[in-house]
């Protein structure tokens, strides 16, 4: 399958284009089918980081679709790694649903950057939602003792059964739904964040598009907060 032009973008990017095979398949609960793949060399020609993602490609009518999955669990030396599903109306979750051992997805790794501050933040301030689940437990579990608060937004009530997980007593997981299209998660963490930074706290966020957009321009406008010590990156467009 050609990837278009969004791959010939990605080419001129530097992207690096691998085919991950299927190992095995398990369904984590209604919402989340989880799949295990062997890298085809990507780890090794990679590495890791915390919240590590790529793009993979699916067929939609026809036409080259891409979305962006976050790693969990990748081993280098074993060449494995797993992504999550979150199940809904499309081809990518169509794909997941139908995959099995043996299948392949080709995928181009390319714009997934993140280096855990050094040294280490005051406390972690992370705002997320299921897309983003995977990335908060990697950036949960890249700074253990660090304290954390996470406002994780929920748009199902299924999306309760897999919240962060608190890597420890110091992590505190502060649910909120999804209204309004996602202004109730901007108000209440606008309200939030002025009494909780301080000079060594570290913002990171990622959410929609749009939600991600107005908190990280709230941070740097508003609160002044410094870019070395704020990741902001949009995982999905609201429609």
């Amino acid at each position: 399958m050609g990837h278009g032009w969004q791959g010939a973008v990605l080419k001129l990017m530097r992207g690096k284009d691998f085919t991950f095979t299927v190992r095995h398949n398990e369904r984590i609960s209604d919402r989340l089918h989880r799949l295990s793949f062997s890298d085809g060399g990507m780890l090794g020609a990679t590495g890791t980081h915390p919240t590590m993602w790529v793009r993979l490609w699916f067929d939609n009518a026809g036409r080259p679709h891409q979305r962006g999955y976050t790693l969990v669990n990748p081993d280098p030396s074993a060449g494995t790694f797993d992504v999550d599903f979150v199940l809904h109306a499309g081809c990518a979750s169509d794909w997941a649903r139908a995959a099995r051992p043996g299948d392949t997805v080709e995928a181009t790794v390319q714009g997934s950057e993140f280096a855990v501050p050094d040294p280490l933040p005051s406390q972690l301030l992370v705002v997320g939602d299921p897309a983003s689940r995977p990335a908060v437990d990697s950036l949960l579990d890249a700074m253990p003792l660090t304290p954390a608060t996470v406002w994780f937004e929920t748009a199902h009530p299924l999306d309760d059964d897999r919240p962060p997980r608190p890597g420890s007593a110091h992590h505190e997981v502060v649910r909120v739904p999804r209204r309004d299209g996602g202004a109730h998660l901007v108000d209440t963490v606008r309200s939030a964040l002025p009494d909780l930074l301080d000079d060594g706290s570290y913002l990171w966020i990622a959410c929609d598009t749009t939600t991600t957009r107005s908190l990280a321009t709230f941070a740097r406008k508003q609160l002044a907060l410094p870019k070395e010590r704020l990741h902001a990156l949009g995982y999905w467009r609201a429609t």
